[in-house]
């Protein structure tokens, strides 16, 4: 029989890790995004970008109101984005296929150390800014003909590897 939210007996705790959000404007997108953030104990969204539609009627339906319960922000330019990062001592994790990406199964979470996992928009990806100061640039292996995915399924998908 299936649990209730109420009945299932999952460990509530949260981990170390801000999902950066650049420049992500689908509204279904950002609700998910919160959805699976507060499922995965993500600690803080960053949604980098103007004009971030985050208009709670209009994401309600697919956060499933968890934009209520995750903190979130927005940094509107990419340069305050990176100080900010940087100057908190952020073990910066990119979630992109470039040329100097590794497989996701081979990322390296240090221990004690803040985690920002970088997701990029639905068009152009991950901005060359973010991706320079990037410790780490991450991929998910495909084995069909397409080259990308959805960036929720993406997140989904590493942030399970992270908090696994």
């Amino acid at each position: 029989m299936q649990l209730t939210h109420q009945e299932n007996q999952f460990e509530r705790k949260t981990f170390p890790i801000t999902l950066i959000c650049d420049h992500i404007y689908f509204q279904q997108n950002i609700g998910s995004l919160f959805r699976i953030s507060e499922a995965f104990g993500v600690e803080n969204i960053i949604f980098l970008g103007k004009d971030i539609p985050l208009t709670p009627r209009k994401i309600n339906k697919t956060s499933r109101s968890t934009h209520l319960h995750v903190p979130h922000t927005i940094i509107e330019e990419t340069p305050d984005l990176v100080t900010y990062l940087l100057q908190n001592n952020f073990e910066i994790i990119a979630l992109e296929i470039a040329s100097n990406s590794k497989p996701l199964k081979e990322v390296i979470i240090p221990s004690g150390k803040k985690i920002a996992l970088v997701i990029g928009s639905e068009i152009d990806g991950i901005s060359d800014e973010l991706l320079k100061i990037s410790n780490q640039i991450v991929h998910i292996n495909m084995f069909g003909k397409n080259s990308s995915m959805n960036v929720v399924q993406a997140a989904s998908i590493a942030l399970y590897e992270f908090t696994s």
